[in-house]
This record gives structure tokens, sequence and C-alpha cells, in this order.
């Protein structure tokens, strides 16, 4: 009954359930900002929470019955509890559940399937990478876009072969990361997925992969730009063109020129890694077999579409939007934004 991702960046299946849940066990979650979407997830007006949590603080939030234990423990408690009582959930639950799921794992097969042109998605990306890791390797991630896409589509086969950093959304961290990762466990292959600004950051420990013989397979999504924050400030009513890797206009002054021409491919080549460009599915997909293949760390650059993104389900996000401003484009976001605030609840 495991029915995918829940909140901000969740699916379907589980965000529809949330919203009509009388009862949520919450088992080892601080229930922050994306797993509750920003407190309206959960909008049954006579919810209640258990929280087991090791911590206490966390163990009381949403007014809950706290349970302060170790979740496995914890856990193995409650299913005897719930076995001697022969509880069960009912067939009509069972069956809805059933159906949430199948048309949530749908809509992840479409979004990984999307044959976007002409130029490939980065959901299209994420599904390829997915297909060719083995349920044993490792993908690596951290900032932009790709976490909550990664939340959304990936599969995971296995505990240990998804690490994600979401905690500050550290750009620069998935290159390090990765080697940090391929440290722990050589015998894996270990997939890093980086945004073109991500990389910008932090490329350097490509070197040191090269110089300790620690491969890597990075695969460098290429947006032109901060992606992920320009739909964000977009999506506030912001006009700015600050996240967009462009040259100034002669005439206007902005940055609303021609691409900048930055090579990542002769750049990570630079560092001695294998390059490999990828223009469509079919190239990306060879890239990847000659990547797990290569006995050194492999940069696949592939230019992704940046208008193209998955979308979000049965969720929001509380990011404030300016309250004063002359911009018609502000106004109708902030007007939006207080609409959608009205769902936050506060649990006491």
């Amino acid at each position: 009954q495991q029915v995918g991702p829940i909140g901000a960046t969740g699916g379907t299946a589980a965000n529809l359930l949330a919203a009509e849940a009388d009862l949520v066990i919450a088992v080892g979650t601080r229930l922050g900002d994306f797993t509750t979407a920003s407190k309206t997830a959960f909008a049954n007006p006579s919810v209640r929470f258990v929280n087991l949590n090791v911590t206490e603080l966390d163990a009381y939030k949403h007014a809950a019955l706290p349970l302060v234990a170790d979740a496995r423990v914890g856990l193995e408690l409650l299913a005897q509890a719930v076995g001697a009582r022969n509880i069960r959930v009912g067939s009509e639950y069972a069956q809805r559940i059933a159906q949430l799921k199948q048309e949530w794992n749908a809509e992840v097969d479409r979004l990984r399937q999307l044959a976007n042109q002409p130029l490939i998605s980065q959901a299209e990306v994420i599904g390829a990478v997915n297909d060719a890791a083995g349920p044993e390797d490792v993908v690596v991630c951290a900032a932009g876009g790709l976490p909550g896409d990664l939340h959304k589509l990936w599969r995971a086969a296995t505990p240990g072969s998804y690490h994600l950093e979401y905690g500050y959304s550290c750009m620069g961290y998935e290159i390090a990361g990765g080697l940090g990762v391929k440290l722990a466990r050589p015998d894996r292959e270990v997939f890093v997925m980086v945004g073109d600004g991500s990389y910008l950051m932090l490329s350097a420990e490509l070197a040191t992969s090269i110089q300790e013989g620690l491969k890597l397979v990075v695969v460098l999504l290429d947006n032109h730009g901060f992606g992920c924050i320009h739909g964000l400030a977009e999506s506030c009513g912001a006009h700015d063109q600050f996240n967009q890797f462009r040259f100034r206009d002669a005439a206007s002054g902005l940055l609303t020129g021609e691409p900048l021409p930055i090579d990542f491919a002769a750049n990570a080549a630079s560092l001695g890694a294998n390059v490999i460009c990828a223009r469509d599915r079919a190239e990306l997909e060879r890239a990847l077999e000659d990547a797990k293949a290569a006995r050194r760390t492999t940069v696949i650059v592939v230019e992704v579409a940046a208008d193209v993104r998955v979308p979000s389900y049965a969720a929001w996000w509380d990011v404030p939007v300016a309250a004063v401003s002359e911009s018609e484009r502000v106004q109708a976001a902030r007007r939006e934004y207080e609409t959608q605030q009205q769902r936050e609840r506060w649990f006491v």
C-alpha cells in the first residue's frame, strides 16, 4: 500500500489520501513544510495524529498523541497491538488505495516517457537514469528542481540507493556528495544528477574523483540557468531575468540577449573526466551504458527543455508574495497566495 510521495513535492495518490485521512500515524518525520504542504495536506476537520518519533519535540507536533520511541521498536509494538485486535483496512478503502496507486504510477510512466521535442525534458532524463541504474546503484542529488522531481519520479529498488540532500538545498553538494557515497560504497555505481547552475557552484571534485580512481557517472542537465528558482520567481509574479544565463541586451540593458556560450563538456574534460554529449533520449541511453562500462568518471551533458516542468499534485507550498507592488502580476499572485494561505491549519 505504498502509494508514493506526499506533500508539496508529492503525488496524487498520497496527497488525496492525506486530505481524507481521519487518523495519521507519522513515523520518524519532523512534519516539515514540504511533508505537510505547508500545513494544508491534512484537510479532514476531524483528523488526529499519532507521532512515533525518537525526538520528543517532533512527537508532539500537530497536537499528536506522542509515542517517543525508536521507530522500528515502536512499529513492532504497534503491529502487535493491531494484530491482537484483528484490525483490518476495509475492502472499499483498500480498493481506493489500489486505484489511486495505479493512477499515480501511470502518471509517473507518462512523464518518464514524455518524448518532448525538440529538447528532452528533465523528467525523461530522470526516467532514463533510473532505468540504467541497477537495483544496488545510488543516485545523488541536492538542489534545484531535481530533488522535487526525483521525489515524484524516481523508483528506488533497495534501501540506500537514493541519496538526496533535502535539508538546505545545498547547491554544489552533488559531485562532492557523490564522491563521499563512492568512498563509502565503492562496489556500487554512483549516478550524480546535477543542474548547470549547481555544477557551476562546485565541480572541482571531478578532479579528485579522477585522482583517487573513484568513478562517478555525472549527468549534467543544462537548462541555461537557475531554472528552479526562475520558475518559483515567476509563480510569485516576478519579472526578473537574473536566473537565466544570458547576455545583456544592448538596447534595453536587460539580461534578455543570447544564452551564454558555456561549454560544460570542455570544462569537465579539462578536469580529466570522460565526456559524452547527449542530444536526445536514444543518445542519453547509449551514453549511460558507455558511462557504466567506463573505468573513470564520465560526465554526460544533456540540454533539457527549461519550460517543461513536472506539475504539482494537489499540494501547495507557502512561499510569501510581496504584499505591496505596482505590478499586476505580483498583485494577482498575492491574491492567490492569500487564498491558499487560508487553507493552512494550526493543530492545537
